[in-house]
């Protein structure tokens, strides 16, 4: 194990944040450096435990105690390589993964959990900056090729895991650039884009093929789709976004947040000057409580907005485990992020009943009203009833499923009870060659659930493929550049 007694003589640390009042100024990330010698007593304070439940915790099934130790010890070249033996893209769940593995960390029964999540991020960008990440190689070329729909993480990581075994592998984006949400959906601060562009780099080198700006189903048809590949891999998202049908919602100034973040986006990648929905000068409103709508809050302070309100229908939750969710599940309990750090309001129990506009038709402020929460769902609380401002109204609650029309209808997929993609324990759906990974199968999750399972899919359709139940490994790394 790592230090005896870390855990008990060195109290956890976590990275500092930018001064709010700088980094609201910019887009970069919002964490200043952590020392390498803190990092290591971060990693010390790992217990090696007989079972180690963060195991349990992280979907990907990270080999946490070990490259805690060799961090430790100082030998992060063989971190790097424990850490990618599970994980296609640490850099990822390093900056946005909530650490379920942190929940169910063993010291965290009785005191605060180790700092896994840092030490992973810390890890890699080590390994970038030594050069020690460098495209894989097959053996050699299977002859198959196998189709890719969707650039998001779980489409990622099945590309990169089938490129490296010698399947001919392509790719398709329907936006004009490859990452999915990680590109048009994450802020710039809370990931920044070259730490996608340089892993892209990586797996062009190895021979992935990215094409973007089609959309499967339209400028490609299923017919040809299945003509020209031996497999395909559906791994599109989840990307119904769920709507707010109350009096007012066709305003102006209403929209989801999914129309509002990836316009930000383009103004960071050099598209746009500004985003034609902006938020400087006006009261926002933020619907929905998540992780997205604070991606929206964070936003919204960066563009200048007058105010920032959060609504979330759910009560305030505690600040501390209660009895029903004990270790090692993830602890549903009060929160700050950095977006709400830097500002603004945040109303719990609380529901939209009018949206109400102005002469011209545009968006003014919102009838709200406070709800409890009773065995069959929310009832309004009489007497509550308020209007708050409101020139900007995003809607953050969440999505749910793949787009049915297009290309799932016209593969003739199946769906599950949920609405989502349905598919066996090999990843495959009811069509044969056809498998799916991700958000489009398992519904609205976490980026680590979407890299576990694109790696998955990737063992399912290699099998499909090969008639082999493990991934061969890949040739030692080349020295080809990364483009």
């Amino acid at each position: 194990m790592a230090d005896p007694k870390g855990f008990m003589t060195t109290p956890r640390e976590t990275p500092q944040r930018r001064p709010v009042d700088v980094r609201i100024k910019d887009w970069r990330e919002v964490y200043l450096e952590f020392e390498q010698p803190k990092l290591q007593k971060q990693a010390g304070r790992c217990m090696d435990c007989g079972i180690p439940f963060c195991h349990q915790g992280c979907p990907l099934g990270n080999l946490i105690p070990e490259w805690n130790d060799l961090v430790w010890r100082d030998d992060w070249q063989e971190a790097a390589e424990r850490l990618h033996a599970t994980n296609n893209f640490p850099e990822f769940t390093g900056t946005l993964c909530p650490a379920p593995c942190e929940a169910a960390c063993v010291v965290g029964i009785n005191s605060d959990p180790v700092s896994i999540k840092q030490v992973e991020i810390s890890i890699v960008d080590k390994a970038w900056d030594e050069g020690w990440i460098r495209p894989q190689l097959p053996r050699a070329a299977t002859g198959k090729k196998v189709a890719v729909i969707g650039s998001g993480p779980a489409g990622l990581a099945a590309a990169q895991q089938l490129t490296r075994v010698g399947h001919s592998v392509v790719v398709y984006e329907r936006a004009d650039r490859v990452g999915g949400l990680l590109r048009y959906g994450i802020p710039e601060f809370k990931m920044e884009k070259q730490r996608l562009d340089r892993r892209l780099g990586q797996m062009r080198a190895e021979g992935t093929e990215f094409r973007t700006g089609v959309n499967v189903g339209v400028d490609v048809t299923v017919e040809q789709l299945r003509a020209d590949y031996d497999a395909v891999v559906l791994a599109g998202g989840s990307t119904q976004a769920r709507d707010l049908p109350v009096p007012g919602r066709s305003l102006g100034g209403v929209h989801q947040a999914m129309e509002y973040l990836p316009l930000a986006n383009k103004v960071q990648e050099g598209d746009l000057q500004r985003s034609p929905i902006h938020a400087e000068g006006k009261h926002v409103v933020v619907i929905g409580g998540g992780d997205t709508g604070a991606d929206c809050v964070g936003t919204a302070h960066r563009q200048g907005a007058a105010s920032v309100t959060q609504l979330e229908i759910m009560p305030v939750p505690p600040n501390s485990r209660p009895d029903a969710n004990p270790w090692p599940t993830y602890p549903m309990i009060y929160r700050v992020s950095s977006a709400h750090e830097e500002g603004g309001e945040r109303l719990y129990s609380v529901s939209t009943q009018e949206m109400l506009g102005d002469d011209s038709g545009h968006v003014r402020a919102l009838r709200l009203v406070e709800v409890s929460r009773t065995d069959t769902g929310f009832e309004p609380v009489p007497g509550t009833e308020r209007e708050i401002p409101a020139e900007l109204v995003l809607l953050a609650m969440g999505f749910v499923g793949p787009e049915r029309e297009g290309l799932l209808a016209d593969l003739g997929v199946e769906l599950d009870p949920r609405g989502n993609v349905a598919r066996d324990e090999n990843f495959m759906t009811t069509v044969d060659g056809v498998f799916t990974a991700g958000d489009m199968g398992r519904g609205q999750s976490l980026i680590v659930w979407a890299i576990a399972e694109g790696r998955s899919a990737a063992a399912g359709v290699d099998s499909y493929l090969s008639n082999r139940s493990v991934l061969p490994t890949p040739i030692a790394p080349t020295d080809r550049p990364l483009v």
